[in-house]
This record gives C-alpha cells, sequence and structure tokens, in this order.
C-alpha cells in the first residue's frame, strides 16, 4: 500500500458552523454541500462536530426537544473533535480512525486551523478500498458490540 498523506487525498475546503448556527440552517448547509458533518469552529479553532445523525436523534428524536429558530448547533454537537494532520500519512489516520470509532477526521494544519475533511470515502478512492474496507469494520463491529450492551 502506497503512502499518501492526508491533504493529498482530504475533501477541501472546510464547510463548517459556528456554535451560534441554528441546527435548521445547519441541516440547511449540509442539504446545499451535500456533506453529512460538519466542524464547529470557534475563532477557526474547532470546538466540536455535528452530524446528520446527530441532527435526527439529538434534536428530532430526542422527546421535549423541539428544535427552533433559537436552538444553536451546540445544544446537539459533540464537543469531542477528533482530528488528524494534513501532513499526516493516510494510514495512520486510518488507524485513528479505527480506534475512535469515527468515519470522518477533521484535518488540522500543524497550528491547529482546520484545512479539510478525510473521510473513509476519500480513502477508498485515493489510497486503498482494503485500508477503507478494515476501517469501516472496525467502526461496525465496534459500534454493533456497544449496541448489544
Amino acid at each position: 500500500m502506497k503512502d499518501m498523506l492526508v491533504g493529498k487525498v482530504m475533501s477541501s475546503p472546510v464547510i463548517s458552523v459556528t456554535n451560534a448556527t441554528t441546527i435548521r440552517a445547519a441541516a440547511g448547509k449540509m442539504r446545499a454541500h451535500g456533506v453529512g458533518t460538519l466542524p464547529v469552529l470557534e475563532n477557526q479553532r474547532p470546538v466540536g462536530i455535528v452530524t446528520d445523525r446527530d441532527i435526527v436523534t439529538r434534536a428530532l428524536g430526542t422527546p421535549g426537544f423541539a428544535p427552533g429558530p433559537e436552538n444553536g448547533i451546540r445544544d446537539i454537537m459533540s464537543p469531542d473533535v477528533i482530528t488528524c494532520f494534513d501532513n499526516q500519512q493516510v494510514t495512520e489516520a486510518a488507524a485513528l480512525m479505527g480506534e475512535s470509532q469515527v468515519r470522518r477526521l477533521l484535518a488540522v494544519d500543524r497550528a491547529g486551523a482546520p484545512v479539510g475533511m478525510l473521510s473513509v470515502g476519500d480513502i477508498a478512492e485515493h489510497v486503498s478500498e482494503e485500508l477503507a474496507g478494515q476501517v469501516l469494520g472496525e467502526v461496525s463491529e465496534a459500534r454493533a458490540r456497544d449496541a448489544r450492551s
């Protein structure tokens, strides 16, 4: 498997929101850009991440939570943002995905500024379908194990 840097295969530019962005606006941004994950940035630094699944399960699927115009993404975002470096080897980033049970990583430069998103699909398309399959297997296996617990 050839070694490649994250920066060569990641999607960029970063499509993001702030924690003041409404849930509805974030969903519209996802639809407009064809993405399912948005990093939440403040002063160009990651403070959270929100997925289309978060919108469904944490907003629409939560009894008593009625997302309205005043609800910011901060109400449903995950504060833990797992990142990789744009000059890191894709194989290292893929290992991090498996360990962290995520399908996407926010890629940052060495100063910590977001520069792109690396997905399992990016790995499959540009690096190795086998490596992407391994990551998906690790993520799916852990989620199935968690669901049984």
